[in-house]
């Protein structure tokens, strides 16, 4: 499975993926929320193959339009609660 990161900030967000084994799939960029920014965002996750999934965190309202463009291209995405992956951190950094 292929595996798309994306950090979320105001207005644009830095976008990484890696293929089994951490082969680098797509080298980090930066993407604005721009209409032709998130066009281009779901054709390279749409390029990579049908087993990729999207994780990024929820980032207030941020996030919103990236989640939007990306469901609509038909891309599996999952938004997670900043806590949570703060909290697996932790767990896995004293283990």
């Amino acid at each position: 499975m292929n595996a798309v990161g994306i950090d979320v900030s105001k207005g644009k967000s830095m976008v990484a993926a890696l293929r089994p084994m951490g082969e680098v799939a797509i080298t980090p960029c930066e993407i604005r929320h721009d209409k032709i920014g998130l066009e281009h965002l779901a054709d390279l996750v749409v390029a990579l193959s049908e087993d990729t999934r999207v994780i990024m965190e929820a980032t207030g309202r941020y996030h919103e339009p990236v989640v939007a463009a990306l469901h609509e291209a038909g891309i599996f995405v999952s938004v997670l609660n900043p806590i949570l992956i703060s909290l697996f951190a932790l767990l896995h950094i004293n283990n």
